[in-house]
């Protein structure tokens, strides 16, 4: 592995300078706990009471970032119909701690670890119809707004196979070597190097560990809106591929609507590469249950 990772911190956030940031700008929040929810690669997050998360960014990308998402979610209130992390408190940065940082409404859930392909085709509609609703938000009103460009540049496959090549090379000796073989052929017989761009209002994040579900399985809510921008549908859409089995497909899209092929490869190549990311994280945190759930992803994106 690697000595430096992308998601190495700028800003570590203890629970005592999380505690001193919340009590001393919301007082009205004194009297509760705070305790560590866990991080993501942007943000440190934080459990206030029972009733409220707070996100404190934990790298300087995050913080335009954070800044368009308390402008952009409440606007999203009466066009989606999943629940999802709305900002309540909007906090400011410190000579502690410099950056701003939000608080949300606590939402109940899990991360949809293990489940079976009967409970996510449970969820296939429902998440259908999240994203057809989320990426018919305005264009126009996201960037006035301050939702940018796809600053990762998704479209280019070429550069993107040649990362994932490299990732896969980090993960050899962690992973089994049939999954090393299935993503290596993947990637081999990948040949289109880039795909035309298209522009829709994204989550731009999305994947299991920022999905929740109920105690049935079913889809309860989506967070961790950091990386909203305005980009090809393909990066959400990822989800058809890395969450739902292939029996689950043809009843997401019937909702969403159809999709070109180019839309499918990208969405396709998203769900693997998103979880490979997430795998080499969960490897260097030694988290054996996120590590299992990100290759179980990549085995559902490659399955037909």
């Amino acid at each position: 592995m690697s000595g430096s990772n992308p998601w190495d911190a700028e800003w570590e956030v203890s629970e005592a300078l999380a505690k001193h940031l919340v009590y001393s700008q919301f007082p009205q929040l004194s009297q509760e706990s705070v305790r560590l929810f866990g991080h993501g690669w942007d943000n440190t997050v934080y459990l206030v009471g029972d009733r409220y998360v707070f996100r404190f960014p934990r790298r300087s990308i995050a913080v335009p970032l954070l800044e368009t998402e308390g402008k952009l979610l409440p606007m999203l209130a009466d066009r989606i119909t999943i629940p999802y992390s709305k900002p309540l408190f909007y906090g400011a940065g410190t000579s502690e701690y410099p950056p701003p940082f939000l608080g949300y409404e606590y939402l109940p859930g899990t991360y949809p670890i293990g489940l079976t392909d009967g409970q996510r085709l449970s969820s296939a509609r429902t998440l259908a119809k999240f994203l057809k609703e989320l990426h018919a938000f305005p264009v126009l009103t996201a960037r006035e707004n301050g939702a940018p460009s796809d600053r990762r540049n998704l479209t280019d496959l070429a550069s993107r196979k040649e990362k994932m090549v490299r990732h896969l090379a980090d993960l050899k000796g962690y992973i089994r070597g049939e999954d090393y073989r299935l993503i290596s052929d993947y990637l081999q017989q990948l040949t289109t190097d880039r795909v035309e761009p298209k522009e829709v209002f994204l989550h731009g994040d999305l994947h299991f560990k920022n999905m929740l579900v109920d105690e049935k399985g079913r889809i309860s809510g989506i967070i961790d809106w950091g990386d909203i921008n305005i980009g090809h549908p393909a990066c959400d859409l990822n989800i058809a591929y890395s969450f739902l089995p292939p029996a689950a497909r043809t009843s997401f899209f019937q909702v969403y609507g159809g999709i070109d092929g180019e839309t499918k490869l990208l969405a396709r190549l998203i769900a693997v590469f998103i979880p490979m990311m997430i795998l080499l994280q969960a490897v260097t945190d030694r988290d054996e249950a996120i590590a299992d759930e990100a290759i179980n992803n990549i085995r559902r994106a490659l399955a037909d």
